[in-house]
């Protein structure tokens, strides 16, 4: 293999946007290499990496039992389509089924395949199951949801910068207020077309906004008395982030149809899923839906590894631990705070607000300072600060995290 030639950080932000689509404003910062709970840059700087490429790498970067899954694999069979079966995939299906606790899974790549999976098959089980008429199905949605950027997911996003100039818009969606059982109810007694509920269980684009105790498990029981699938977009919150394996097991909610991706895979490969129970998922029919390269048995071997390790180092746990102790610390230094109003989050997954409106640069500028210092996380939604570092960071090692964002915070005070 050719020793490629070293590029310094400014010629490889220089050839992005120079040769690539601008649909990305990245922190000025480029990457080469992780380990763990690190990055570094092309010039050897280390960093904390506090993002976690929004929680796909909740293994750590570079896991040796997935990195080790993916060659192995990739090296037997990489592809067959589905046009095949191949020896990984019913494992894999198997493995994932039992470990969710599923009849069955349609395996996809991304995030937002999954999601689309999903909801066509609510709809499909709209008219096939629930005897809803044909076309005319409904599925009640969160305002200020992220679900990905297709077509139909932006149709229902209320992201202006997310559906300027990219209408028209897919019909068949209800927008309501998140954390709000009573609009829930009143949205589902009124409409008999309704056949789903699409949620995440912590808005986490949105600012990671945690709902009220108990709003989950009373969304699901509104589910089950109008007969609507209770449809989780795990995607973010999945796989240990929040302290437990799925984000709903704080509040014992089983949903109907469960979406997957990111941290499926520990970061190594694009790996998503839709489990379901057969009453739900049996409604597919070959032909109906699919992808090349879905089900593939790189993608199977790297799941079926990512899986293994949640479960053999204990990830929920020590997200749950850790996740409450970085709360607590910022806690104290935010009761004395003038540039931080709150944090708030679950397990490994957690947000901080400045104190200044969504339209200032603050949140960045203090992002752009905590790089400096060594860590690396992004704001969203203009004053917020998104912090989900991977879930095999340590005690020792959060504290140095806590000590250096609490240094850089009080720059700005």
């Amino acid at each position: 293999m050719a020793v490629l030639e070293h590029l310094s950080s400014q010629e490889a932000i220089e050839l992005e946007n120079k040769y690539g689509a601008h649909n990305y404003h990245p922190l000025p910062v480029v990457l080469h290499k992780g380990e763990g709970v690190y990055v570094w840059d092309v010039e050897g700087k280390r960093y904390y990496d506090f993002l976690s490429a929004y929680s796909a790498v909740n293994q750590g970067h570079c896991h040796p039992k997935i990195v080790d899954a993916l060659i192995g694999q990739a090296k037997t069979l990489a592809l067959t389509s589905r046009a095949f079966y191949n020896d990984m995939l019913g494992r894999y299906e198997k493995f994932a089924c039992e470990y969710f606790g599923f009849d069955k899974l349609l395996p996809m790549n991304t995030g937002a395949e999954a999601v689309e999976t999903a909801l066509k098959l609510c709809r499909k089980w709209a008219y096939e199951a629930k005897g809803i008429e044909n076309n005319e199905a409904e599925i009640i949605v969160c305002k200020n949801n992220f679900h990905g950027r297709t077509t139909t997911i932006v149709s229902f996003s209320n992201d202006p910068v997310a559906r300027k100039h990219f209408g028209p818009f897919t019909d068949g969606f209800i927008r309501i207020d998140y954390n709000n059982l009573r609009e829930l109810e009143t949205t589902m007694k009124n409409n008999p077309n309704v056949a789903g509920f699409l949620v995440e269980p912590i808005q986490g684009e949105a600012g990671v906004y945690v709902p009220d105790e108990g709003y989950l498990a009373g969304a699901k029981a509104l589910c089950e008395k109008y007969n609507v699938l209770f449809i989780a977009d795990e995607v973010q919150t999945g796989i240990a982030r929040t302290g437990k394996l799925l984000a709903v097991d704080h509040e014992n909610v089983k949903p109907d149809i469960l979406i997957l991706g990111k941290a499926l895979s520990g970061g190594a490969y694009p790996v998503s899923a839709v489990l379901a129970n057969d009453a739900v998922m049996n409604v597919i029919k070959p032909g109906n839906h699919g992808s090349t390269f879905g089900g593939n048995p790189v993608a199977a071997a790297v799941a079926i590894a990512a899986l293994t390790v949640v479960k053999e180092e204990n990830l929920a746990q020590n997200a749950h631990i850790l996740g409450q102790l970085f709360r607590d610390e910022l806690n104290k230094y935010i009761a004395n705070s003038n540039i931080v109003t709150l944090v708030r989050g679950k397990g490994l997954l957690n947000a901080i607000v400045i104190n200044d409106s969504e339209d200032s640069d603050t949140a960045w500028n203090i992002c752009l300072k905590l790089r400096d210092n060594g860590l690396l996380a992004k704001p969203t939604h203009g004053n917020i600060i998104r912090f989900a570092p991977p879930l095999v960071m340590d005690r020792e090692q959060l504290m140095d995290c806590v000590g250096i964002i609490i240094k850089t915070l009080k720059t700005f005070e």
